[in-house]
């Protein structure tokens, strides 16, 4: 009976002890060599350093003089760099009926007024889609994923019909309303609500007496704030690059990228010039990327989760 008693008393630490061998077995098993890490870490950098190459260019290209642009085979990296593609821009530009100002206003007036928009009505309508019980929810829902099945380019003409009947051909509104119905901006706030906002606390505030308006502007927003500063990203991005084919018609109420194009088809004398605009337009939205990374990664990998 002693010896029996003696192995009973062993039992949990004998237990004990073989789940920390298959813990430490396991954890041997799926961690990674030394060498397996710097190669990992070695892709990473490479892949990283092949995805930047376009940029690269554009930004060497913009400093090569016109010799550099036109030999052939040409060169990746600019051996004689200069100023002059930058400095031609004015000279582009003055020649036009409209100020350069104008054009400055119409694309940050847009892109900030569209941007603005378009996060805040994805918020909204992701919160109904995911906390609100509606009949309709699910058929809604399935409406926003098969929007997500058609690009810019089917709903051009269809669009282009809705502009002419609304009567807002060639006004400020061909640019903002296409974007305060995105279907990607909802169905991704949809997705980060359900796993960032917990319905027991939304229960609790409604317990308390407070309303949906309430609950969405005190509760909702600040716990959206990294998906809303995604939509910012990806929102000013297309926005900032717009070019409405077909619907504005009036030279004042046109965009910086509008303008920029008429340089870049000004030939391979012009492409110096060209790769120097394509650089100035890519400094705002690189900006707002660099603001907002954190957020968009947080984004991301919340989407998905559900509670």
């Amino acid at each position: 009976m002693s010896v029996l008693r003696i192995k009973m008393r062993r039992l949990p630490i004998l237990n004990r002890f073989v789940a920390d061998r298959k813990s430490s077995d396991q954890r041997k098993r799926f961690t990674r060599s030394r060498a397996g890490t710097f190669f990992y870490v070695l892709f990473l950098i490479a892949f990283g350093l092949f995805s930047v190459l376009p940029l690269i260019y554009c930004v060497c290209t913009s400093f090569k003089p016109i010799d550099e642009l036109l030999i052939f085979p040409p060169k990746f990296f600019v051996s004689r760099p200069t100023w002059a593609n930058y400095l031609a821009l004015p000279s582009l530009l003055s020649n036009m009926r409209i100020p350069l100002s104008r054009y400055i206003f119409n694309s940050l007036f847009i892109t900030l007024f569209t941007t603005f928009l378009y996060v805040m009505i994805s918020t909204a309508a992701g919160f109904v889609l995911s906390k609100t019980k509606m009949k309709i929810n699910g058929i809604l829902i399935t409406g926003v994923q098969m929007a997500l099945l058609f690009n810019a380019f089917t709903l051009a003409i269809p669009r282009y019909l809705i502009f002419s009947y609304m009567g807002i051909i060639d006004t400020f509104w061909v640019y903002i309303l296409p974007y305060c119905a995105s279907s990607m901006g909802v169905f991704l706030m949809k997705q980060y609500i359900d796993g960032a906002v917990p319905e027991a606390l939304l229960e609790a505030a409604r317990i308390d007496g407070a309303g949906q308006f309430r609950i969405f502007n005190q509760l909702v927003i600040p716990m959206v704030k990294p998906c809303m500063m995604t939509l910012t990203l990806f929102g000013f991005q297309a926005v900032w690059a717009t070019v409405p084919d077909g619907t504005i018609f009036n030279e004042s109420l046109k965009t910086l990228p509008t303008i920029m194009a008429n340089i870049n088809a000004g030939g391979i004398a012009r492409s110096g010039s060209a790769m120097a605009v394509t650089v100035i337009m890519m400094i705002p939205p690189i900006f707002i990327y660099i603001i907002t990374q954190s957020n968009v990664l947080e984004s991301m990998n919340s989407a998905g989760i559900k509670e």
